[in-house]
């Protein structure tokens, strides 16, 4: 089996870091279904589209997001970091779709600036044929649909904190 692709992008909120720990801490999922597009109402599950233009075609696909665990870390010098590790997988044809296991990172920048980072991993699915798809266009896919749905947490996060 091959090496994971690594997928990383960020976003900055002009809200302070405790009130985005305390409310993900709190909420993630709830965050999550009010910033994407359909959400179901499980307690630790949610179904977000995930999408991303291609050219002239949109792809998207509904996933399941599992917020599995969250901790804070404190450095050597009293810095604080948050992760919820996360997993999502496609919620309808999951063999066709990659399963992505990721960790969304918060740190204070400034005062009332955090900075939320996302790094996930992830296998091309249908073995050697996903692998040349992901190769050829798959991965961007991946990296836009990821960002696009960073940016929409952002903007959620923004308006509802900030």
């Amino acid at each position: 089996m091959s090496e994971p692709r690594q997928l990383h992008c960020y976003q900055y909120v002009n809200v302070p870091y405790e009130k985005v720990r305390d409310a993900l801490t709190r909420d993630a999922l709830g965050i999550f279904q009010r910033a994407t597009a359909s959400a179901t109402s499980r307690a630790r599950e949610l179904v977000a589209t995930l999408h991303v233009a291609v050219g002239a075609l949109e792809v998207g696909a509904d996933v399941k997001i599992d917020v599995r665990a969250s901790k804070e870390k404190v450095s050597a010098f009293g810095e604080r970091t948050t992760e919820l590790e996360m997993k999502w997988t496609a919620a309808n044809n999951a063999a066709l779709f990659p399963a992505m296991e990721a960790t969304l990172s918060l740190y204070a920048l400034a005062a009332k600036e955090t900075h939320i980072a996302l790094h996930g991993r992830y296998r091309p699915p249908l073995g050697l044929v996903g692998g040349a798809l992901d190769a050829v266009v798959g991965h961007r896919v991946a990296e836009a649909s990821v960002l696009n749905f960073l940016q929409d947490v952002a903007a959620r996060i923004n308006r509802e904190l900030g």
